[in-house]
Protein backbone atom coordinates (compact mmCIF):
# COMPACT_ATOMS: atom_id res chain seq x y z
CA UNK A 1 0.00 0.00 0.00
CA UNK A 2 2.85 2.44 0.81
CA UNK A 3 4.47 1.62 -2.52
CA UNK A 4 1.21 2.31 -4.35
CA UNK A 5 1.02 5.73 -2.68
CA UNK A 6 4.59 6.60 -3.66
CA UNK A 7 3.96 5.49 -7.23
CA UNK A 8 0.97 7.87 -7.47
CA UNK A 9 3.41 10.76 -7.27
CA UNK A 10 6.09 12.07 -9.61
CA UNK A 11 8.81 10.27 -7.66
CA UNK A 12 10.98 7.74 -9.48
CA UNK A 13 11.35 4.31 -7.93
CA UNK A 14 14.70 2.55 -7.66
CA UNK A 15 16.28 -0.11 -5.50
CA UNK A 16 18.98 1.09 -3.09
CA UNK A 17 20.39 -0.69 -0.07
CA UNK A 18 18.05 -3.59 -0.85
CA UNK A 19 14.90 -1.47 -0.45
CA UNK A 20 12.69 0.67 -2.66
CA UNK A 21 13.82 4.30 -2.65
CA UNK A 22 11.96 7.15 -4.32
CA UNK A 23 13.80 10.08 -5.84
CA UNK A 24 13.11 13.44 -7.44
CA UNK A 25 15.76 14.64 -9.89
CA UNK A 26 17.98 11.81 -8.62
CA UNK A 27 17.79 13.10 -5.03
CA UNK A 28 16.55 10.69 -2.35
CA UNK A 29 13.18 11.75 -0.93
CA UNK A 30 11.82 8.64 0.78
CA UNK A 31 12.17 4.92 1.06
CA UNK A 32 10.26 1.88 2.27
CA UNK A 33 11.53 -0.65 4.79
CA UNK A 34 10.22 -3.90 6.21
CA UNK A 35 11.44 -5.54 9.39
CA UNK A 36 10.35 -8.58 11.39
CA UNK A 37 7.89 -6.70 13.62
CA UNK A 38 7.12 -3.57 11.63
CA UNK A 39 7.41 -1.83 8.28
CA UNK A 40 7.44 1.78 7.34
CA UNK A 41 8.34 4.75 5.27
CA UNK A 42 11.39 6.84 5.91
CA UNK A 43 11.91 10.42 4.78
CA UNK A 44 15.48 11.46 4.07
CA UNK A 45 14.77 15.02 5.25
CA UNK A 46 11.90 14.10 7.56
CA UNK A 47 13.13 16.37 10.36
CA UNK A 48 11.92 19.27 8.20
CA UNK A 49 8.39 17.91 7.73
CA UNK A 50 5.61 19.54 9.77
CA UNK A 51 4.53 16.16 11.24
CA UNK A 52 1.03 17.21 12.43
CA UNK A 53 0.28 13.63 13.56
CA UNK A 54 3.55 13.45 15.54
CA UNK A 55 4.36 10.07 13.98
CA UNK A 56 7.89 10.57 12.70
CA UNK A 57 10.72 9.05 14.71
CA UNK A 58 14.47 9.43 14.67
CA UNK A 59 15.88 5.91 14.42
CA UNK A 60 19.31 6.80 15.85
CA UNK A 61 19.03 9.73 18.24
CA UNK A 62 22.22 11.75 18.27
CA UNK A 63 23.46 10.26 14.99
CA UNK A 64 20.71 10.73 12.44
CA UNK A 65 20.11 14.43 11.83
CA UNK A 66 17.53 14.63 9.06
CA UNK A 67 16.09 11.18 8.44
CA UNK A 68 12.80 10.27 10.10
CA UNK A 69 10.61 7.22 9.76
CA UNK A 70 6.96 6.37 10.26
CA UNK A 71 6.45 2.83 11.56
CA UNK A 72 3.45 0.59 11.07
CA UNK A 73 2.77 -2.85 12.51
CA UNK A 74 -0.29 -3.52 10.34
CA UNK A 75 -1.66 -2.36 6.98
CA UNK A 76 -4.83 -1.38 8.88
CA UNK A 77 -2.86 1.43 10.56
CA UNK A 78 -2.19 3.18 7.25
CA UNK A 79 -4.38 6.20 6.59
CA UNK A 80 -3.67 6.69 2.90
CA UNK A 81 -4.72 10.34 2.85
CA UNK A 82 -2.42 11.23 5.77
CA UNK A 83 0.56 9.29 4.41
CA UNK A 84 0.12 10.86 0.98
CA UNK A 85 0.09 14.33 2.59
CA UNK A 86 3.48 13.61 4.20
CA UNK A 87 4.85 12.30 0.90
CA UNK A 88 3.64 15.38 -1.01
CA UNK A 89 5.18 17.70 1.59
CA UNK A 90 8.50 15.86 1.28
CA UNK A 91 8.33 16.27 -2.53
CA UNK A 92 7.57 20.00 -2.23
CA UNK A 93 10.45 20.49 0.21
CA UNK A 94 12.78 18.76 -2.25
CA UNK A 95 11.55 20.96 -5.11
CA UNK A 96 12.07 24.10 -3.02
CA UNK A 97 15.49 22.94 -1.87
CA UNK A 98 14.41 22.77 1.78
CA UNK A 99 16.99 20.30 2.99
CA UNK A 100 18.84 19.64 6.19
CA UNK A 101 22.53 20.19 5.57
CA UNK A 102 24.75 18.73 8.29
CA UNK A 103 26.99 21.24 10.02
CA UNK A 104 30.65 20.88 9.24
CA UNK A 105 32.81 20.12 12.20
CA UNK A 106 35.28 22.70 13.37
CA UNK A 107 38.67 22.08 11.86
CA UNK A 108 40.81 20.02 14.18
CA UNK A 109 37.88 19.08 16.46
CA UNK A 110 36.96 15.42 16.63
CA UNK A 111 36.16 12.74 19.16
CA UNK A 112 38.00 9.44 19.38
CA UNK A 113 35.40 6.66 19.62
CA UNK A 114 35.50 4.51 22.76
CA UNK A 115 36.26 1.38 20.73
CA UNK A 116 39.41 2.96 19.29
CA UNK A 117 40.44 4.36 22.69
CA UNK A 118 40.24 0.89 24.22
CA UNK A 119 42.23 -0.68 21.38
CA UNK A 120 44.96 1.95 21.76
CA UNK A 121 45.27 1.12 25.47
CA UNK A 122 46.10 -2.49 24.59
CA UNK A 123 49.20 -1.73 22.53
CA UNK A 124 51.75 0.87 23.62
CA UNK A 125 53.32 0.84 20.13
CA UNK A 126 49.99 1.52 18.42
CA UNK A 127 49.07 4.17 20.98
CA UNK A 128 52.38 6.02 20.50
CA UNK A 129 52.07 5.76 16.71
CA UNK A 130 48.54 7.20 16.88
CA UNK A 131 49.72 10.14 19.01
CA UNK A 132 52.43 10.89 16.42
CA UNK A 133 49.90 11.08 13.56
CA UNK A 134 48.71 14.49 12.45
CA UNK A 135 45.34 15.60 13.86
CA UNK A 136 43.90 15.20 10.37
CA UNK A 137 44.97 11.55 10.15
CA UNK A 138 43.73 10.88 13.69
CA UNK A 139 40.37 12.39 12.74
CA UNK A 140 40.16 10.19 9.63
CA UNK A 141 40.55 7.09 11.76
CA UNK A 142 38.02 8.31 14.31
CA UNK A 143 35.44 9.10 11.60
CA UNK A 144 36.06 5.76 9.89
CA UNK A 145 34.94 3.97 13.06
CA UNK A 146 32.15 6.41 13.97
CA UNK A 147 30.56 6.28 10.50
CA UNK A 148 29.95 2.52 10.72
CA UNK A 149 26.36 1.82 11.71
CA UNK A 150 26.67 -1.74 12.99
CA UNK A 151 28.92 -2.93 15.80
CA UNK A 152 30.33 -5.76 13.66
CA UNK A 153 31.31 -3.22 11.00
CA UNK A 154 33.01 -1.05 13.62
CA UNK A 155 34.97 -4.06 14.86
CA UNK A 156 35.93 -5.08 11.33
CA UNK A 157 37.14 -1.57 10.57
CA UNK A 158 39.08 -1.43 13.81
CA UNK A 159 40.84 -4.68 12.89
CA UNK A 160 41.80 -3.21 9.48
CA UNK A 161 43.18 0.07 10.81
CA UNK A 162 45.23 -1.03 13.82
CA UNK A 163 48.12 -2.34 11.66
CA UNK A 164 48.10 0.90 9.64
CA UNK A 165 48.21 3.00 12.80
CA UNK A 166 51.07 0.89 14.17
CA UNK A 167 53.03 1.60 10.98
CA UNK A 168 52.39 5.34 11.34
CA UNK A 169 50.27 5.46 8.20
CA UNK A 170 47.15 7.48 7.63
CA UNK A 171 43.91 5.84 6.59
CA UNK A 172 44.32 6.90 2.99
CA UNK A 173 48.09 6.93 2.61
CA UNK A 174 48.79 5.51 -0.82
CA UNK A 175 52.52 5.10 -0.95
CA UNK A 176 55.73 5.06 1.02
CA UNK A 177 58.68 7.39 0.35
CA UNK A 178 59.70 5.31 -2.67
CA UNK A 179 56.34 5.48 -4.46
CA UNK A 180 55.42 1.90 -3.56
CA UNK A 181 51.77 1.34 -2.83
CA UNK A 182 51.95 0.30 0.79
CA UNK A 183 48.84 1.36 2.68
CA UNK A 184 45.24 2.16 1.96
CA UNK A 185 41.83 1.01 2.96
CA UNK A 186 40.41 0.64 -0.51
CA UNK A 187 36.69 1.00 -0.78
CA UNK A 188 34.38 3.82 -1.72
CA UNK A 189 33.40 6.20 1.06
CA UNK A 190 35.83 4.30 3.32
CA UNK A 191 33.73 1.13 3.32
CA UNK A 192 30.39 2.18 4.71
Amino acid sequence: MLRALALKTELEESLKWGSPVYTLDKKNVLGLLAFKNHFGIWFFHGALLKDPKNVLQNSQEGKTKGMRHWKFSSVKEIDQKEVLAYILEAIENQKKGILLIPKKKEKGKFEIPELLKEALKVSKKTSEAFRKLTPFKQAEYAEYIIEAKQEKTKLSRLEKILPLISEGAGLNDKSDNFGNSKFQISNSKKGR
